[in-house]
Formats: structure tokens, sequence, C-alpha cells
């Protein structure tokens, strides 16, 4: 008899009863993957693109309209103000995603992967070939993006130059009255 009850209840929330009866191995498997992926990183990389929209948005404000040593001076507070804001308000990010993941990041992964996906899952980021991978992609984007500079830098250098002057004329026509 109870049986049949957990087999309805398990229907009427549109769920099987084979997940009703795994669903404390699934969850589980789902808080292994986020403890793995480590989703509270994404509070943090939400606050830093727009510090870091702002500090480049001060740079080409800067650019041209002050003295290199009163720009560099600026920017050096700029950076140090817009480091202090990450410093203080990370940990408020992070926390709101630790707070927040297990009501919505976790049931998207419960619902949508099988148990032998989260093993899957689990499989990949625990794999030693993933992590070496992590360790050397600063080193190939680096090698990469120094390679990419080398080859268009004849093609580039000119056009970003004529670039910046032409925003720099613009903010100076912008500030002057």
């Amino acid at each position: 008899m109870k049986k049949i009850a957990i087999m309805v209840a398990a229907l009427a929330i549109g769920g099987t009863t084979q997940a009703a009866s795994t669903a404390p191995a699934k969850q589980e498997l789902v808080n292994r993957v986020l403890q793995l992926w480590h989703p509270e990183s994404i509070g943090e990389s939400m606050l830093q693109a727009p510090v870091g929209d702002a500090v480049q948005q001060a740079r080409v404000v800067l650019q041209g309209r002050v003295s290199p040593e009163k720009r560099d001076a600026a920017m050096k507070e700029i950076v140090a103000d817009a480091r202090k804001f990450m410093d203080d308000n990370k940990p408020v990010a992070q926390a709101s995603a630790q707070k927040l993941v297990g009501t919505t990041v976790a049931p998207m992964l419960a619902e949508r992967f099988s148990e032998d996906e989260l093993r899957q899952i689990i499989a990949i980021l625990e794999s030693p070939v993933k992590k070496k991978f992590e360790t050397m992609m600063p080193e190939l984007q680096r090698k990469l993006g120094e390679s990419v500079a080398a080859d268009t830098r004849a093609v580039i250098d000119p056009k970003l130059q004529e670039l910046q002057q032409r925003i720099g004329m613009r903010l100076r026509g912008a500030v002057t009255p």
C-alpha cells in the first residue's frame, strides 16, 4: 500500500518511481558536480565585467586629456579603487551564488541529466588530463595572443592608432566648451 502511494505521488509530480527512489543518490551526484565545478565563481565573474569596463573607460577618457604623469597617477588610483571594490564585494557575490545554487542550478542538473550522465560529468571534472589542460590554458592563450599580435601588428597597429586618435578627438570635442 505504501509503495502504491509513493508511485502515485511520484506520477502526480511528473516523476517516475525510479526517480523518487533514486533521488538521494542523484542529489549526491549533483552535489559532487557542484563541488567540482565551483559555481560561486560566477558571482565574481559578474563583478569583474563591469569593474573591468569601468577601468577601461576611465583609461580611454584620460588618454590625451591629461599629461602622462597625471594619467598614470589617476589610473593607479582607479585600479586601486577597483581592486578594493572587488575585494570588498567578491565575498558578497560568492556567498549569494553559493546560497542560490541549490535552488537554481542543482534542480536543473537533476532534471536534465541522468545519474549516469552526472557520473560522466564528475569523471570529466576530476580528470587529471582536464586539470593538466587547465594549468596550460594561460600559457596557451598567451602564446596564441603573442603570435596573433606579431602576425597582425603591421596591419592592425596603424589602424588601432588611428582609431585611438579619432576617439581622442571626439572626446576632446565633447569635453571642450
